[in-house]
């Protein structure tokens, strides 16, 4: 599984880093880090909920 952000979307209202802050960072810089691009398959549940709550859609998985 892949985690891919669309940065013209994404707003770094940290949703996503709330639900997956081993996936997810937002910085002092206000931008979104992605930590791990592919996250082990145990996060699935949690890639999906933050796919999922993005408010800006800018979320997805590949594979």
């Amino acid at each position: 599984m892949k985690i891919v952000v669309d940065f013209d979307k994404c707003t770094s209202n940290a949703v996503c880093m709330g639900i997956a802050p081993e996936v997810f960072e937002v910085r002092e810089d206000n931008f979104l880090y992605i930590l791990q691009e592919e996250p082990p398959e145990s996060l699935r549940p949690k890639m999906e909920e933050a796919v999922r709550m993005c408010p800006t859609q800018a979320i997805s998985i590949e594979g």
